[in-house]
């Protein structure tokens, strides 16, 4: 058995070393029972959403710099192989500003239709990773806000809602997002109907309530994407908290002509936690399917917080437990204020750059996330994994290739002693407070 790393308080990051062997003044040791021969889901993949704040703040670091970050989230074999990424169509709260593809009030022919903004920075980003990446990137689009002449309040800031005459263009605005990014290069996996449609923001917004939702899905999204010759791109709806989760994949799931458009619903993680909700999606409807599409520690930077880290591997941990298949995180990367933001809006990231210095610094949920990108790959099937004490929070795979992956995460302050019982063997050790280790197993 291999065991990579990670603890506070110690030189651990993501390093490949033998664990502590448990002893007796750590108590009695926890029973981790792991069953390769009980599948469950199979795994997309992991990631971060390609921003125009990220871009600009990658394109800010010297070309060495780019080449170190891109190698950091992106290489398959010495970095974390990020497969699964966001970005937004449209302006988001991590743009420069407020734009949109669609500018010119009227235009519902799209004759205006131009991604010229997103050449001058997210592409060139994006070109970048798929480059390290040696294939191209499963890509979830999402939008935060049409045009401002679609909506109900003629801004994009503030919320408001898509007028009922311009619904019609603006799904033909995704077709014609997709066909740019293709033609670029940059192929779109997945769209999202909107980013957070329950929250009116003083940046991008828009409302849509659940039968708003369902009703642009059934008689907008799914037929423009269906007659472009774009059914394979997959819809997901939701893209907000796990609170309303279930109510809203109640409400879309209901009706059979927008469900049979919808590939499954995405979720965040800001507010409560709602764990139990994302199991109850997918009991409730199991031919659909469950995804993680954005979470950040919000309210500044948070610079060597190893509470972040923490953050990241629970939701990890609990959310592919409950059946979700890919976690995407939110910005890749930003600089030291946790921006540029055009609302002030400043968040965390997993790499935080100075831009002055021209240097960047890996955070705790870097190397965190690194605990499942690295070893969990596209294709993988979750396992049964079950552990005898609380403490001990685990999640377990088979990879396509054989191997069995097992993850577990101490948040506590003591050691934490186990016996992990795989394949029908029997393996002791220590989790060191404040510590997650991956376990790989032939």
């Amino acid at each position: 058995m291999r065991s990579f790393l990670t603890a506070e308080g110690s030189g651990h990051r993501l390093a490949l070393t033998d664990l502590p062997a448990a002893t007796d003044s750590m108590g009695p040791a926890a029973s981790l029972w792991v069953d390769a021969g009980k599948p469950f889901q199979t795994m997309l993949g992991f990631g971060g959403a390609f921003t125009e704040a990220a871009a600009h703040t990658w394109l800010a670091l010297s070309r060495p710099q780019q080449d170190a970050v891109l190698r950091a989230c992106f290489d398959p074999e010495t970095g974390h192989g990020y497969t699964l990424c966001r970005v937004h169509m449209n302006s988001c709260d991590f743009s420069l500003g407020n734009y949109a593809h669609a500018s010119t009030p009227g235009d519902t022919a799209l004759q205006d239709f131009r991604i010229d903004r997103d050449e001058q920075a997210l592409l060139p980003f994006l070109l970048a990773a798929q480059r390290v990446a040696g294939s191209t990137i499963q890509l979830l689009v999402s939008p935060w806000s049409p045009p401002a002449w679609m909506k109900t309040n003629q801004q994009m800031n503030h919320g408001g809602s898509l007028l009922p005459e311009y619904r019609d263009a603006w799904a033909r605005c995704y077709v014609r997002f997709i066909q740019a990014y293709a033609e670029r290069g940059v192929p779109v996996w997945g769209v999202s109907v909107q980013n957070e449609p329950a929250a009116t923001q003083r940046w991008d917004s828009c409302i849509y309530s659940a039968e708003e939702e369902r009703d642009f899905v059934r008689d907008h999204l799914g037929p423009q994407l269906e007659a472009a010759g774009l059914g394979h791109v997959k819809i997901v709806i939701w893209d907000h908290n796990r609170d309303l989760l279930v109510e809203r994949a109640g409400t879309v799931y209901a009706d059979p002509q927008a469900a049979r458009y919808v590939w499954g619903a995405g979720f965040h993680w800001y507010g409560e936690d709602h764990f139990d909700h994302v199991q109850l999606v997918h009991d409730a409807w199991p031919d659909k399917q469950l995804l993680f599409t954005e979470g950040c520690q919000e309210g500044g930077p948070h610079a060597g917080s190893w509470a972040l880290g923490e953050r990241y591997a629970r939701s990890m941990i609990n959310d592919i437990n409950c059946w979700t298949v890919g976690w995407i995180d939110w910005n890749l990367l930003l600089d030291q204020h946790g921006g540029p933001n055009h609302v002030g809006n400043y968040c965390s990231a997993p790499i935080l750059v100075d831009t002055e210095q021209d240097r960047f610094e890996c955070q705790s949920s870097f190397h965190y996330i690194g605990h499942f990108a690295r070893f969990v790959k596209p294709g993988a099937r979750r396992i049964l994994c079950a552990a005898s004490r609380e403490a001990l929070e685990a999640t377990a795979f088979v990879n396509p290739d054989g191997g069995v992956v097992v993850i577990a995460l101490n948040r506590t302050a003591h050691p934490l002693p186990f016996a992990l019982n795989v394949a029908g063997g029997r393996h002791q050790a220590a989790l060191p407070a404040r510590s997650i280790a991956t376990l790989l197993l032939p």
